[in-house]
């Protein structure tokens, strides 16, 4: 079995000829063969000096290396070679880019994964309970219930948008629920808009579909004077 470790703070033997190119400060593509050999040679050297063992990639790069400065070093045969053959330096610059371009891309998605890890979701609520009928009870509609919400949103400028905060406490339609029936036993009449004392948005929604709930459920009262005038909310005797 081939174990790969990995020497230093390198992850393969591309990622330490990058290391060794960026340290001569030249360009991938000014590499000359014969200097980058020798310092990749001296690096492995090194780390054998150290008894740390070494993956055979980095050998096979080494191997790749010396044939290629080999070459570079024997009489060039009067042989024409097929024009389409590539240059084994050509192609180890190749690699290069490519592997670099890779380590960019790495770079992008970590910073995109740690933005993401900032966002936190919730999954949807099951509200199919909540099958409100367009008529209440008493001498008020839904129409005018949700207008009067409206209204409270206006004048509270709820609707318009919040700065988004992490909260521990979430609250649910049944406790909200109860909450509201335990406001109403103590007040006997309440003002609608008395109900959304706290302004975030995920509070005055959960207040509002609490009252359409214990509507439906005869569980409180709400009447209206007047076209105009305060909804109010009282228990059920």
């Amino acid at each position: 079995m081939d174990y790969c470790f990995t020497i230093d703070q390198f992850s393969g033997p591309l990622d330490l000829l990058l290391h060794l190119i960026k340290e001569s400060n030249i360009s991938i593509y000014d590499i000359k063969i014969e200097q980058i050999t020798s310092q990749y040679l001296d690096y492995i050297k090194k780390m054998k000096e150290l008894n740390l063992n070494i993956a055979s990639s980095y050998m096979v790069m080494a191997a790749e290396l010396i044939e290629m400065k080999a070459s570079l070093l024997l009489p060039k045969p009067e042989v024409v070679l097929d024009e389409y053959e590539e240059d084994p330096k050509d192609r180890l610059i190749k690699r290069l880019i490519e592997y670099q371009n890779y380590k960019n891309l790495i770079s992008t998605f970590q910073e995109m994964e740690a933005s993401r890890h900032q966002y936190y979701t919730k999954a949807p609520s099951d509200i199919s309970e909540l099958n409100i009928s367009g008529k209440l009870d008493d001498d008020i509609c839904l129409d005018d219930l949700i207008e009067a919400f409206a209204k409270f949103l206006n004048r509270q400028e709820v609707a318009k948008p919040l700065n988004t905060k992490i909260m521990t406490k979430e609250y649910s339609i049944t406790q909200r629920s109860k909450e509201i029936k335990d406001i109403i036993k103590k007040k006997k009449n309440v003002k609608f808009t008395e109900l959304f004392e706290i302004r975030t948005k995920s509070y005055v929604v959960v207040t509002f579909l609490s009252i359409l709930m214990l509507t439906k459920n005869k569980e409180i009262k709400i009447n209206q004077d007047n076209n105009f005038g305060e909804i109010m909310i009282s228990g059920v005797n």
